[in-house]
């Protein structure tokens, strides 16, 4: 497998190129620009990301991570025309969040793939300089060929320092004072697009037709919703949120059928726990959330809350590390400990379910909220048969229009516990769904443990015998 070094290239056939982006710690947005010989881009249509998904009737495609892959981006090089001399590919944080950096994420990798042809990949590296944006890398002719050269460039003003670079400008509209709401929903949408800065005219040039009406609406950089998505082994996919939004209700729920008609006459009994950690006792920047870590784990990073402390442990570990509790007293809501939504922790369980069907969680207030660890548990009664041969999968739902539900893959028996999902609320712009699929060593009853860092130690706490 071919792996570049910043500057290098490969030369590639003349076949469909799809580029991946893989990344570790705060998400990324991976855009493509098509660029003509001049380093500029021809018009507003040649930026290709989550709002504008298509260019040059499908040449360049963007695709939003799914079951068949991360977010990617797919190029044609035999169909592009010949003024398009190369197509760029950018990642950048979200453009909206000035405090987001290229320093909370802790691996960047780029893997080019053509039918018929190694992997290309290519690891930028190391961007700790407050980098927002990236070039990564770019498909370029040489006569006749098309070759791939890895770049890794940042820019510390974002996406609109590199756009500009391109031709492109972003404007920030501001929120003047006295709105109602309407407007300044208005603005909100508006707050960050794009467009091409039209080049200057030369003596003896015509004047350049007027842009059609279509073209005049600027491009929206916010994040439409998601659809209807389901995670890949290991996989995760952000879902935007307004955490300003009192309104909003997430939902997270257990679904099964027993995986039998013998099952569901026996009952088949499976329970969701929702372990969790609150926003003022998060930490952030050690270890990636949803990272599985041995005993004696003590979580490092930064309070999500400028200010907060973490609870002293008993070593008197206080602020930028500790360890989770443990035993009866952990943040947990389940069967016992249904939670509330009119006060702490802005969590609830609607309710017990002993027969196959959904047991279902709410959450509101996401600013509350840490990090959420979705687990099932399997009762003694129900045999050995695996989580999956129930048929369990969480299906989170923000009544937004995204749906995300995280399947299971492995037929794993003797356990009587799985931890399915990860639910990061510490990114600015919403929520980070991991798929976990992490499951208890064989016979043993011991919970699951959420450390304050978002990391998971299975087999580490409680026993509790669920009786009928």
């Amino acid at each position: 497998m071919p792996e570049l070094r910043k500057g290098e290239n490969t030369a590639v056939g003349s076949g469909r190129v799809t580029a991946e982006l893989h990344t570790v710690g705060d998400p990324v947005d991976l855009s493509a620009l098509l660029v003509a010989a001049d380093g500029k881009v021809r018009s507003d249509d040649d930026l290709v990301f989550y709002n504008q998904p298509s260019a040059e009737s499908g040449s360049v495609r963007h695709l939003a991570a799914d079951a068949e892959g991360p977010e990617r981006i797919e190029i044609d090089p035999a169909t592009l025309p010949a003024d398009v001399d190369r197509v760029v590919l950018v990642g950048s944080c979200d453009p909206d969040d000035a405090t987001r950096t290229f320093h909370d994420v802790k691996e960047v990798l780029v893997r080019a793939v053509q039918q018929g042809a190694d992997p290309v990949r290519f690891c930028p590296p190391a961007l700790i300089d407050g980098e927002r944006a990236v070039l990564l890398m770019e498909l370029y002719r040489r006569g006749p060929t098309w070759k791939l050269r890895a770049i890794g460039q940042g820019y510390d003003n974002g996406l609109a320092g590199l756009a500009t670079d391109f031709g492109i400008q972003v404007e920030e509209s501001q929120e003047p004072q006295g709105q109602s709401e309407a407007e300044q929903a208005d603005t909100e949408e508006s707050r960050s697009t794009l467009h091409a800065v039209p080049t200057a005219e030369t003596p003896g040039q015509a004047e350049p037709m007027p842009p059609a009406a279509a073209s005049a609406v600027p491009t929206s950089l916010r994040k439409p919703p998601l659809g209807t998505v389901s995670l890949e082994k290991g996989g995760q996919v952000s879902m935007n949120l307004d955490k300003s939004d009192r309104e909003l209700v997430v939902t997270a729920s257990l679904e099964w059928d027993g995986g039998s008609e013998r099952r569901r006459r026996q009952g088949a009994d499976l329970d969701l726990y929702a372990l969790f950690v609150p926003a003022s006792k998060a930490l952030r920047g050690g270890k990636a959330p949803g990272a599985l870590v041995k005993s004696r784990h003590r979580a490092q990073g930064v309070p999500l809350r400028p200010g907060a402390t973490v609870p002293a442990t008993a070593s008197g570990a206080t602020a930028a590390s500790g360890t989770a509790k443990k035993g009866k007293g952990a943040d947990v809501v389940y069967y016992k400990r249904l939670g509330s939504v009119k006060g702490r922790p802005y969590i609830r369980l609607d309710g017990d379910s002993r027969v196959p069907g959904r047991e279902s969680l709410r959450i509101v207030r996401p600013s509350e909220q840490g990090y959420v660890l979705l687990c099932a548990y399997s009762a003694v009664s129900n045999g050995i048969g695996s989580f999956r041969s129930f048929g369990a999968k969480i299906v989170i739902a923000d009544g937004r229009g995204s749906t995300v539900t995280v399947p299971l893959f492995e037929n794993t028996k003797t356990r009587y516990w799985v931890v399915i999902a990860l639910v990061d609320f510490t990114e600015a712009d919403g929520a980070a769904i991991h798929h976990i699929e992490a499951y208890s060593a064989r016979m043993t009853e011991r919970r699951p443990v959420l450390h304050p860092d978002g990391t998971i130690e299975m087999n580490a706490g409680p026993v509790e015998f669920k009786r009928r």
